[in-house]
């Protein structure tokens, strides 16, 4: 097969990482990928992974008119056989450029909290987490397949040589101190209050415990994290907090960690290197993982939501406060976590169930293409979209990643769900 894999931007980010990993290891299974976008940080990795880039236009509106004809002109050209769009954006520009090819079909994958219900029903849609399928299966898609974060779980493993000494020098890391990792894009949705909360809960451990926390990662709500990071260091007169921007490569990030924090795909990497994990989440979530705990992000995704904001930093402060000092349950964690991703979420696995879903589209492409209704119910449901978005930004509530603002976990009941022997 050719594949042109669009990832909704080339930003460091958990679904545009998931979607380069992906495509590299469809690509090492023979068939040829590119990799469409507009250019980014995440340029060198696509081309250290062997994998053609080609540059998409300036967008503008979305869906944009020019990203869908240069989409149709590559399938032409280069008679591409699957378009797979990441996110709601590239979903419908790949979708657009493919519904009037005979030989082609377009594809999604929504990593997520919520799914943009104007994507049309036919598309065969890939979402992260149990729960979200259900509820898009509920809401009427015809093909939804849940297929987990993958991770390179080889090139994110314990005792890899990182320059985690490097790391420490440069950012001031205090040596003998514990060290509580933090991964993130610094996103005013979904990421800010956790992070705001991990400070609070590390800067009320006891000053005799040493805690640093290290937070790797940069974003629209850098202001407000260094300033609460400068708030913390003048309050504990220490570096409690060391915030080290963007790393073209974390990794050593999160092998310095004794525990780490996270979501999603950033939670998932903590696991490969085989540290406990404290899963983020919001209005207070803060859950450890445990052998009791598994099943519970098995079905709603490395994430969740609390009773209310106000008690995440005491909560917090509880996990970190017991678990910090225990060496041995810090190991028996960090080994759970590893057999976990290596079992589930393995990018080997990943790739051929991915094959998988690439061969049922192009089996069903020809039938989707009549489905009027279904574009027609789509289209509305995108007009409603703007007119909503139109309303916030008049009256100042307009917010930047609108479907993670509105997560599938904040309104479903937690389901009995077997992690299958992942233990």
């Amino acid at each position: 097969m050719r594949i042109l894999v669009y990832p909704h931007d080339l930003g460091i980010g958990g679904s545009q990482i998931n979607a380069i990993e992906l495509a590299g290891a469809v690509d090492r299974l023979g068939h040829e990928t590119i990799v469409f976008g507009r250019p980014g940080p995440l340029v060198d990795s696509i081309r250290r992974l062997g994998l053609e880039f080609v540059a998409a236009p300036e967008a503008g509106r979305r869906p944009s008119v020019a990203v869908s004809r240069a989409l149709a002109g590559l399938v032409e050209r280069r008679r591409i056989d699957i378009l797979h769009g990441y996110e709601w954006p590239p979903s419908l520009e790949c979708y657009l450029a493919a519904r009037r090819m005979p030989h082609a079909a377009a594809v999604s994958t929504v990593m997520s909290m919520a799914v943009a219900p104007f994507i049309p029903k036919h598309v065969p849609l890939t979402v992260g987490t149990h729960q979200i399928a259900e509820v898009e299966s509920g809401f009427g898609r015809s093909a939804v397949t849940v297929l987990e974060p993958p991770v390179d779980v080889d090139a994110n493993r314990p005792g890899l040589d990182l320059a985690q000494g490097d790391l420490r020098k440069t950012w001031g890391v205090p040596e003998g101190a514990y060290i509580v990792a933090i991964v993130s894009r610094l996103a005013r949705e979904l990421k800010l209050e956790g992070i705001l909360s991990a400070m609070d809960a590390v800067a009320s451990l006891p000053a005799t415990m040493r805690v640093c926390l290290l937070i790797a990662g940069d974003g629209p709500a850098r202001t407000e994290v260094a300033a609460r990071a400068a708030q913390v260091n003048i309050r504990t007169g220490r570096q409690t907090v060391v915030l080290t921007g963007e790393l073209a490569d974390p990794r050593a990030a999160y092998d310095v960690g004794d525990v780490c924090l996270g979501m999603g795909g950033s939670a998932l990497r903590a696991l490969a290197f085989g540290k406990p994990l404290v899963v983020q989440g919001e209005a207070g979530f803060w859950e450890l993982l445990t052998p009791s705990s598994l099943d519970t992000f098995l079905w709603q995704g490395w994430y969740g939501v609390g009773s209310g904001q106000a008690g995440g930093a005491s909560a917090l402060r509880q996990v970190l406060f017991e678990i910090l000092p225990a060496e041995r349950l810090r190991a028996d964690l960090g080994a759970f976590g590893r057999r976990v991703v290596v079992h589930r979420y393995s990018l080997a696995h990943a790739a051929e169930a991915q094959l998988d879903i690439y061969g049922a589209a192009l089996e069903t492409a020809s039938a989707s293409r009549m489905a009027y209704a279904r574009e027609l119910e789509a289209a509305g449901h995108f007009l409603r979209y703007k007119r909503r978005r139109l309303q916030a930004r008049l009256t100042g509530r307009a917010t930047a990643d609108d479907f993670n603002a509105r997560p599938v976990a904040a309104g479903q009941p937690l389901q009995a769900f077997s992690a299958g022997g992942a233990t």
